[in-house]
């Protein structure tokens, strides 16, 4: 029993937002990692682009900076030079600049920082998880998976707890920008010209900059240094500072990516715990904790694919990728390759090695969050274990309408607990 099957024909539109509407067509993927691991796609809203579908090629391409570039964008659409750097963050730059920038915040999100983070998260997820399975019945991706991330979100930026549901709000808006669930202003809907210099083509990114700003002023006023806030705005070893543009979308950043991702693969792991029982069996025996966190977040795959863009002309399995060619790594793709995965559409919290691509891995832009979002998985998946003997399905689960992100935006459950 697979945790769930493909529907597309194997011939889908990767350019449509509503592609995605029932999850991703793994069909079409594996199509094309077996024929045309270099496709080309036309596209009447934009330049065409290459995608790249082969964890291999994928691997082999992101540790080539200087030949596959972040630094006009990492989605498909696309944008004057004016337009990117209104919206750019460090996730938009390439090294040196990106490191620059990296290294400020480095140190707040490595692992013996994160783990730091243990106790609250454990005492968080007792509290969420109590909550949610005295229902019986329940929305798991609002009640649990989205709870945690968005919690914890107060912590790392030093915001109050009442203003967490707003922001989290304001992120969805902004990276779920195509689906109506989450927005009034959907991209590929209307017209969003009047908000081209602000993240993501969203108003969202306005009020979340001004929120910051008086964040900030607060902050300040009560002198409080702690936090990746306080880090980023202080001067490198050259003395440079980020500009208030770059701020504002540092802080957009992490609340959409660093709140969205984790919510996912929660969200993802519990629908594997529906459609494949043995699952709980394997948590329960208590054997897999250093391996499950990986898995799950390969089979959610938040991210569905990044963007670069070619800075010369370029083989690869026959074709030309020409100097100025958008090129998607599609590490959805990559994380269900069978040459890499043993039965790649089925969920095993033991599986090792895992050499998923999710968090980017092999370049200079590997996840910021990796550490805090494996430790968020696992403890929620630990005391989850504890809590219940089992969980299914009560009704269908609905994805996000994204081709960039991937996520199950509503998962009925039931559960018997413990």
């Amino acid at each position: 029993m697979t945790v769930w099957t493909p529907t597309d024909d194997g011939f889908a539109d990767l350019t449509s937002h509503d592609t995605f509407v029932n999850g991703a067509p793994h069909n079409t993927f594996a199509r094309l990692r077996a024929e045309d691991p270099c496709h080309w796609t036309e596209w009447d809203a934009g330049q065409g682009f290459w995608s790249i579908t082969r964890h291999a090629d994928i691997t082999a391409l992101n540790r080539q900076p200087d030949l596959m570039s972040s630094a006009r964008g990492i989605r498909m659409e696309d944008q004057t030079y004016e337009e990117y750097l209104a919206r750019r963050t460090f996730q938009e730059t390439d090294p040196p600049e990106h490191t620059r920038t990296r290294i400020k915040v480095a140190k707040a999100f490595s692992k013996p920082v994160v783990a730091q983070f243990e106790g609250q998260i454990r005492a968080l997820c007792a509290e969420i998880l109590d909550a949610a399975l005295e229902k019986g019945r329940f929305d798991a991706t609002r009640e649990i998976a989205r709870q945690l991330p968005m919690r914890m979100l107060g912590r790392i930026l030093g915001t109050p707890d009442a203003d967490l549901p707003w922001l989290v709000e304001k992120g969805d808006a902004l990276i779920a920008n195509t689906d109506p669930d989450f927005t009034d202003h959907v991209l590929d809907k209307m017209t969003t010209d009047e908000y081209r210099m602000m993240p993501f083509n969203s108003p969202a990114g306005a009020e979340l900059y001004d929120y910051a700003r008086q964040l900030m002023a607060d902050k300040a006023a009560r002198g409080d240094t702690d936090g990746v806030l306080h880090l980023i705005l202080q001067p490198g070893p050259d003395g440079s500072v980020i500009s208030e543009t770059e701020f504002r979308n540092f802080f957009c950043l992490l609340v959409a990516a660093g709140n969205d991702t984790t919510r996912y693969s929660i969200a993802a792991g519990m629908q594997a715990l529906c459609h494949q029982p043995e699952l709980l069996g394997q948590l329960q025996s208590g054997t897999v904790w250093d391996t499950m966190a990986d898995e799950v977040i390969r089979w959610a795959t938040p991210a569905l694919y990044f963007r670069r863009t070619a800075t010369r002309d370029v083989e690869l399995h026959g074709k030309t990728i020409r100097a100025g060619d958008k090129v998607l790594y599609w590490f959805v793709s990559a994380n269900r390759d069978p040459e890499v995965f043993d039965d790649p559409m089925r969920v095993d919290f033991a599986r090792t090695p895992n050499r998923h691509l999710s968090f980017g891995q092999g370049g200079p832009h590997v996840c910021l969050g990796m550490h805090l979002a494996r430790l968020e998985v696992r403890i929620l998946f630990e005391e989850l274990a504890k809590r219940i003997t089992g969980i299914e399905a009560d009704g269908d689960h609905t994805f996000l309408r994204s081709n960039f992100v991937g996520g199950i935006k509503s998962l009925p459950v039931s559960v018997t607990r413990a």
